[in-house]
């Protein structure tokens, strides 16, 4: 479905590019931000010296991807951006949209070219959810210029978004809102039901609105307006979390103070796995599973922390790991748990080595401490005549031409021969391997 606002919208709420609110307009609408300054924790992008502000100042409006947990103001800060940049705002939805809504924006896009000199925004709200073809369909419109694309997603769009569109965007990061954004936004709510409705409403306790937002602005908001619409018509001023559990029909452990529940949550998941605890593993994944996380997510982790934290103690573990992400994506919920829950119990309880994933960032460290070494002669591809003259390739010693398919040669530049990036770990797997390694090559291990 295509959405499109300007000065010439058809839209009975807008008027003058000014927006008139109704007496229905849901509270999350009347307190949507209306200016950078009015966004929410997001002061990286939208503060003094934020991207996003001098993007704007500067009029230099590029393609970007905004990237975020629910909630966060990914819609609320593109169409800021169309207002402020007097562009044309254009929007679409993945879930309900194709190819040919794409293609109608743009040309419509190309003709406003000719008469504002500004491209017009295209906004792509769950751009995830667009498949290679209606991400393709975008490319062409982005690189000459005929529409600004800002797309929104809660995935990580190194996975979601295909490379040529994300190249030719800025990714921007939305973070979760902190505990005490979201009790200033509990108390901005209140604040505006009373003087819409002339109540007196106190929030004495605040904890389990927010924990039933899980983090989301829009949820916050959207449950401290149906509490208090509740309690209108009584004599009850005082609003507490015993109050709103009454009214939501949840029951829920409360947001933990001390930091963004999501990232605290799968960080409590991860040092449980690496610590060798199933139990604990179990425990947080049930939590995230409860508070609606995406699996996907999830399961991505898990094959991080297969590579990194158990890597060459169990190859296997990189296996189940990635059959557990392609499982989950074919199974999806409820059914999923199952498999998260088999995957993290055998993570947890598998011997661990970062050995690898020390050896990568001590050779990427290496690498930027000696710069761009050159290959030695005899490991250079000699294609050519001229490069077989010039000693491409000589003296390189062909490995299965030896007994046990080993010879002892030099594979690293000159300046920095013998340097041992990967450490065995302290394993069985590994030691097996260290032993081999000593064998081979007794002058470096």
């Amino acid at each position: 479905m295509l959405e499109v606002s300007g000065i010439q919208s058809l839209n009975p709420f807008i008027k003058k590019n000014k927006i008139i609110l109704s007496q229905n307009t849901p509270l999350a609408e009347k307190l949507r931000p209306k200016t950078l300054d009015e966004v929410l924790g997001q002061e990286h992008l939208t503060g003094e010296k934020g991207t996003i502000r001098k993007m704007i100042e500067n009029d230099a409006l590029n393609s970007l991807i905004l990237w975020g947990p629910p909630g966060t103001g990914k819609t609320t800060l593109a169409e800021i951006i169309s207002e402020q940049s007097g562009r044309k705002f254009y929007k679409l939805s993945a879930v309900s949209s194709g190819v040919k809504d794409v293609r109608d924006v743009i040309e419509d896009a190309k003709k406003q070219n000719l008469f504002s000199g500004k491209s017009p925004i295209l906004f792509i709200d769950e751009i995830h959810r667009f498949n290679k073809s209606q991400q393709d369909s975008l490319l062409h419109a982005v690189e000459k210029g005929w529409i600004v694309l800002i797309g929104a997603t809660t995935e990580n769009p190194s996975f979601e978004v295909v490379s040529a569109l994300l190249s030719r965007s800025q990714v921007y990061i939305l973070k979760a809102l902190s505990y005490e954004k979201l009790e200033e936004l509990v108390d901005t709510a209140t604040q505006r039901f009373n003087n819409d409705e002339g109540t007196s409403f106190k929030i004495a306790e605040k904890g389990a609105f927010i924990q039933y937002s899980g983090g989301d602005a829009r949820k916050l908001i959207n449950s401290v307006e149906l509490v208090l619409n509740q309690y209108v018509n009584s004599d009850k001023e005082e609003i507490n979390n015993s109050d709103v559990l009454e009214i939501l029909q949840e029951t829920m452990a409360l947001y933990d103070k001390n930091g963004e529940q999501h990232y605290d949550i799968i960080s409590a998941f991860i040092k449980s796995m690496r610590g060798g605890d199933p139990n604990g593993a179990v425990y947080w994944l049930a939590r995230m599973i409860a508070g609606g996380e995406d699996i996907k997510f999830i399961a991505r982790r898990m094959l991080i922390l297969a590579a990194e934290d158990i890597g060459l103690a169990n190859p296997n573990a990189l296996v189940i790991a990635n059959n557990c992400f392609q499982a989950v994506n074919v199974i999806g919920n409820p059914e999923s748990r199952i498999i998260l829950s088999e995957t993290a119990v055998y993570l947890a309880v598998s011997p661990k080595s970062n050995s690898t994933y020390m050896a990568i960032n001590d050779a990427l460290a290496l690498v930027k401490q000696t710069g761009n070494l050159p290959v030695p002669l005899h490991l250079r591809n000699a294609p050519t005549k001229l490069m077989k003259d010039l000693d491409y390739g000589k003296e390189y010693k062909y490995a299965h031409s030896y007994e046990g398919n080993f010879v002892d040669q030099e594979f690293l530049p000159e300046e920095i021969k013998n340097a041992k990036l990967y450490q065995p770990g302290n394993n069985a797997t590994e030691k097996k391997i260290y032993e081999e390694l000593k064998k081979k090559w007794n002058n470096r291990y």
